[in-house]
């Protein structure tokens, strides 16, 4: 097997885990996590930046970026808009994430992920089996894919802060709410 093609194909499990790790995440009653959730914003947020400075060469990829993530944005407020809070005796402060907006967004980025990396895989074959040029097409040239980047950082962003606000307000006004970590 080519080197160049083992490598996504490794990739496969850790993606696969990682996706039903997420899409577990939208059903049911979640606790507030607070530390976890920071740890997601910073992350999402360093993830935004590295893919927004590669792409300050080209306004197009930077422009489908941007778009993304204000569309991102304006998903995660509807998200939290639909979103149910609840106060569990033993958890405390939880929250019930609306299915479908969060599944729309992994599923939209997955697609397209997937969609692009089928379209460059010929390029990236070489019959000799040799590995593909550096200076050849990435999977990150395209507008509407750092678009949908774009849109599954700014929503998780902007969803985990508008919990954190949620959980901040609740403490506040009730501090016998167990807050878990």
């Amino acid at each position: 097997m080519a080197p160049h093609i083992t490598m996504p194909l490794a990739m496969i499990p850790v993606v696969a885990f990682i996706v039903w790790r997420r899409v577990r995440m939208q059903f049911g009653s979640q606790p507030i996590r607070r530390k976890r959730m920071i740890a997601r914003i910073a992350i999402f947020a360093v993830i935004g930046c590295l893919i927004g400075f590669a792409a300050i060469h080209d306004v197009r990829l930077l422009g489908g970026l941007a778009g993304g993530v204000v569309a991102g944005a304006a998903l995660g407020l509807l998200g939290l808009r639909l979103s149910r809070f609840e106060l569990d005796p033993v958890k405390g402060d939880c929250y019930v994430p609306n299915p479908y907006i969060g599944a729309i967004v992994t599923a939209l980025l997955l697609v397209r992920l997937l969609w692009r990396f089928a379209m460059l895989s010929p390029q990236l074959q070489d019959p000799t089996g040799a590995t593909p040029p550096v200076h050849g097409p990435s999977i990150g040239q395209s507008p509407l894919t750092l678009a949908m980047l774009g849109l599954f950082v700014g929503y998780y962003i902007c969803y985990y802060a508008g919990l954190l606000i949620h959980h901040q307000r609740i403490v506040h006004s009730r501090p016998d709410v167990l807050d878990r970590d």
